[in-house]
């Protein structure tokens, strides 16, 4: 039985793996508790459209607004608890049809009851400037809410009449939920026949990393096989999801393909062209540089669509179990600051983690911010490999900045998407440096420095490419359905721009779009990955020129979540996202890591 195999049937070599206790948030799906919790919040959905529908207007001159706030915060956060233990528990198995089924079930309940009250930021809106302005100045806990009412009011050009919000609101349980739906229950259920055994998507992207190029080979071909098979059907998830976005921001009036997501991630367009500029301009120097220097290590003139990912002969491909994961991670943590490790802990020991692969299980990795009255859960797919070690350290990382945040309350806790990918980057720098000053044997130091590089362009690179595919699929969709093999040299002309001479791009490579969720859940998202990296490079910089008062500075960016604009949080550390010095610095350091391997090339 392959190493995959066994992970996928039981990881019993990596120890006790835990798994979520969800009873933090209720005791189970059919419990008196849950029920009561969704009666409830539709009671309470019921008396906020009462109480407040068509008089957020009189209650900003009479001083009383921030009673509309508090509630609107208080049945965020009961909603938003029913919401997350819904999903969990589906993300755990999303192939179960009762799980599916209560789930689909819940976001309908949810959508009826969240259709009663979105009235409240479309009425926002409509309060007067100087009116929304003395309120802040005679009421200072309003005042605290300035942040987000700043970015309510970009949104305000972009805003339908009320019946056409709900509508939109109402249709989404049928529109782009379903679609997402119907995606992650089809990857989940998918099947690839590897060297005689049948694994599912996270047993099977793992083997493309193995260090025996034939299992990395067999593998490849596995996942191109069954893509194609399925690729009518992502072909037409993807259609159909593209035309609707496309639809929504036609309505509302976007310029940009991207617009909406910029303003979500309340982060200027021109801040994110700069960034895709620099990239793009890097390209030579990284990526394109990095991969030649790798195909030569492995005494080939390019590497293979599957030796991309591959590990050096020289690298330490041990398995490391759980808790040698554990230590390594809150080892690193600590040493930055013992007050991080404390911050961390609890995920270890009380159910807030979910670690073995298993069938019907969502694939990859994230962290789930629940809601500020309970804590974050971390879902993990864990391998035993050093680079799920970094994603351990990455998830870590989103859920500390999670409950640092969590005081904000349920508005001000949401922090835009191009400083939420901070504290996970963070944390995995950290980590990484922990690891290498341990390392004193030149190969495996070679070879750490070789993964981290790899992650990193993985990160910046790759994901500013995911960002140019997307942006070439949905301006190309707007002249009509794409067929597969459209989508398909779209894909291969943005990896080979991305990736350059020093990797191939075998048969079956082409579909390989086909199974990023990005694409299909949260469009354009994917260049905050490469924002957060750059930052933290930048910011890692900082620290080591001079980490007096350094770790101060870091938690109260991270416990600002959503209440400050990027530029303010960042100007603690002389870092300004429109200079694009700011971004070259980011970059430069990943070159420097390539001008080091380069200089001790075996």
């Amino acid at each position: 039985m392959s190493e995959a195999a066994a992970a996928q049937k039981g990881h019993n070599q990596f120890g006790a793996l835990p798994v979520w206790d969800l009873t933090d948030l209720y005791p189970g799906k059919d419990s008196p508790e849950f029920k009561a919790a969704l009666e409830q919040a539709a009671q309470d959905a019921a008396a906020f459209e009462q109480d407040f529908k068509g008089k957020l207007i009189e209650l900003t001159r009479s001083g009383r607004l921030i009673q509309a706030i508090k509630r609107s915060e208080e049945l965020g956060d009961l909603s938003g608890r029913i919401g997350s233990f819904a999903f969990l528990q589906y993300a755990q198995r999303s192939t179960d049809p009762d799980r599916a089924k209560f789930m689909g079930d819940t976001n309908e309940a949810l959508t009826k009851l969240s259709t009663r009250v979105l009235f409240f930021e479309l009425e926002l809106n409509r309060i007067d400037d100087a009116d929304l302005e003395a309120a802040f100045e005679t009421d200072p806990e309003l005042a605290r809410y300035r942040t987000w009412f700043a970015e309510l009011r970009k949104a305000k050009p972009f805003q339908l009449d009320d019946k056409l919000e709900e509508l939109f609101h109402d249709k989404s349980v049928t529109a782009f939920s379903a679609w997402n739906r119907l995606f992650d229950e089809t990857l989940s259920a998918l099947e690839f026949e590897v060297d005689g055994e049948t694994l599912n998507m996270e047993a099977t992207l793992h083997l493309l990393s193995e260090k025996d190029e034939s299992k990395r080979e067999a593998a490849f071909h596995a996942l191109a096989k069954t893509l194609k098979e399925n690729a009518r059907l992502f072909t037409h998830i993807t259609n159909v999801l593209t035309k609707d976005k496309e639809i929504s921001d036609r309505w509302r009036g976007y310029e940009d393909i991207a617009d909406s997501r910029h303003m979500a991630n309340s982060v200027e367009r021109e801040v994110v062209d700069a960034l895709q500029t620099a990239v793009h301009a890097a390209y030579p120097k990284l990526s394109h540089r990095y991969y030649k220097m790798k195909a030569k290590w492995f005494g080939k003139d390019q590497l293979n669509a599957w030796d991309r990912n591959a590990p050096l002969p020289t690298s330490d491909e041990r398995t490391w179990d759980w808790d040698s994961a554990v230590s390594t991670v809150m080892e690193a943590y600590g040493q930055f600051s013992p007050e991080l490790a404390d911050l961390a802990a609890p995920f270890f020991n009380s159910g807030w983690i979910d670690a073995p692969v298993g069938n019907g299980k969502l694939s990859g990795a994230f962290a789930h911010p629940t809601v500020p009255s309970a804590h974050p859960y971390l879902m993990l797919n864990y391998m035993g490999r050093s680079r799920d070690i970094m994603t351990l350290a990455h998830e870590l990382g989103h859920g500390v900045h999670q409950r640092l945040a969590a005081a904000q309350g349920p508005i001000l806790a949401n922090t835009p998407l191009t400083l939420a990918e901070t504290a996970s980057v963070f944390g995995e720098m950290l980590t990484f440096r922990s690891l290498l000053d341990k390392t004193t044997n030149p190969k495996q130091r070679f070879a750490l420095l070789s993964s981290k590089v790899e992650d990193m362009l993985n990160t910046v690179v790759r994901q500013i490419a995911f960002y140019s595919f997307e942006r070439k699929v949905h301006t190309a969709r707007r002249q009509g359905e794409l067929r597969t093999e459209e989508i398909n040299q779209i894909w291969l002309e943005v990896q080979t721009e991305s990736l350059g001479e020093g990797v191939q791009f075998n048969e079956g490579y082409e579909v390989f779009w086909a199974y990023i969720p990005h694409f299909i859940h949260s469009p354009f998202y994917v260049y905050a990955y490469a924002f957060g990296d750059c930052l933290v490079n930048s910011l890692y910089a900082q620290y080591e020129k001079a980490s007096e008062g350094f770790a101060e500075r870091y938690f109260e960016l991270l416990k600002a979540g959503g209440s400050k604009h990027h530029s303010e949080l960042l100007a603690p550390f002389g870092l300004d996202a429109k200079d694009p010095q700011f971004w070259s610095q980011g970059l430069a350091v990943i070159e420097r890591l390539i001008d080091e391997l380069e200089a001790t090339s075996p």
